[in-house]
């Protein structure tokens, strides 16, 4: 193993062996007559990857990729089917909320427990466990057992003991999500403060601004195969790309029906029914957003029967997070939600004027509608 790294793995591959209900009745045994009753399921496929020692390294990749699987077998936990995986130094890690803790134990009690199970003496662990305690902010709870606790107060237990164990490796499994904003910005600190002292943190985490701000490195994990390393910032723009893609070549999957099922939703945000618009406004703007499960919809805005042309897309990522699931939006997207429609009002007679915003779907059949009217002074 080359001294500069603090882990490194080769070629590994992870599989787990799914094994189905055995047959029960005489129909069940002659449809399975024939077929295995157990299926080989590939985890990880050929990873090769080194982490030197005190670099921080964010392992992404949307839920099944695998990463936590890789997580949990640099720990050794379990273990690869081929290929190796070793590590150099001390290591600790944060992989499953309470994993360690004895339930009927009080919380001083499972610092004990669990600092020695890392290698403290006792005379080791009296120095510490008043600032482990301090860190937690467990107070009186410290000394109830772990059983009565949130998973907030878990965590807070959890991470205070294993900052404070003089681990050279430290790995973390997405748990910091748990617990109320100021501890976990107070970890977040902390992991930072680790990170400049050179220690080596391997981290999973769905929090992707945290990752570019932690993180020197990350590595995408792709449907089990190593993806991309490198800067945290290209590689998770790149991973977003893919993710948006996939969205979409599951949606054509999910959404081959009849037309006249569509589903969809067109918001019309400015103006407000029945606004008063001046004649001297230099353009007047139709703002608003849209989504369909519709692949390829489009938007028509009438202005007193008159098509409106002049417009341009914007950004409305919090929409598509927000209203995707309930309205679709699966062939959209982030900067093609929100709209902009500009009018020239200036020509326009004083008085009552008609808008109408239509969503359609590929064969002009309008999916949703929004009409409204406004006032020209």
């Amino acid at each position: 193993m080359n001294k500069e790294n603090a882990i490194e793995v080769r070629n590994m591959t992870k599989y787990f062996k799914v094994e189905y209900d055995k047959a029960h009745t005489l129909k069940e045994r002659l449809l399975s007559f024939g077929k295995s009753n157990r299926e080989v399921h590939t985890v990880l496929k050929n990873i090769n990857l080194d982490i030197k020692k005190g670099e921080t390294v964010c392992l992404i990749g949307t839920n099944g990729s695998g990463k936590s699987t890789l997580l949990k077998l640099m720990t050794k936990i379990i273990y690869p089917n081929e290929g190796t995986i070793e590590t150099h130094g001390k290591l600790t890690s944060l992989l499953e909320l309470g994993a360690g803790f004895h339930q009927d134990f009080t919380g001083r009690e499972n610092i004990y427990f669990n600092a020695a199970v890392f290698g403290l003496t006792k005379a080791e662990i009296e120095k510490r466990v008043d600032d482990i305690i301090e860190f937690s902010e467990l107070g009186e709870f410290i000394d109830n057992p772990v059983r009565t606790y949130s998973s907030g107060m878990y965590m807070r237990l959890a991470f205070s003991i294993a900052i404070n164990v003089d681990a050279e490796i430290l790995l973390i499994d997405e748990i910091l999500a748990v617990g109320d904003q100021h501890f976990q910005d107070k970890c977040f600190d902390k992991l930072k403060e680790l990170r400049d002292s050179d220690k080596t943190i391997v981290i999973v985490s769905h929090s992707l601004d945290t990752v570019k701000d932690l993180c020197t490195r990350a590595v995408w994990i792709y449907k089990g195969e190593f993806k991309l390393d490198g800067d945290p910032t290209y590689v998770i723009d790149e991973y977003l790309k893919q993710v948006k893609l996939d969205h979409k070549e599951e949606a054509k999957k999910k959404y081959q029906k009849p037309l006249d099922t569509y589903h969809g939703i067109v918001v019309v945000d400015i103006p407000q029914s029945f606004a008063e618009v001046k004649k001297d406004t230099a353009q007047f703007t139709i703002s608003g957003w849209s989504l369909s499960d519709c692949l390829n919809d489009r938007l028509k805005v009438t202005f007193d029967d008159q098509e409106v042309t002049e417009m341009r897309k914007i950004n409305r990522s919090d929409v598509l997070m927000a209203y995707q699931e309930k309205y679709g939006g699966y062939g959209t997207n982030d900067d093609e939600c929100g709209f902009d429609y500009f009018v020239d009002v200036s020509q326009m007679e004083l008085g009552e004027h008609s808008i109408l915003v239509q969503l359609l779907d590929e064969k002009d059949k309008v999916i949703s509608e929004k009409d409204l009217k406004i006032n020209i002074i």
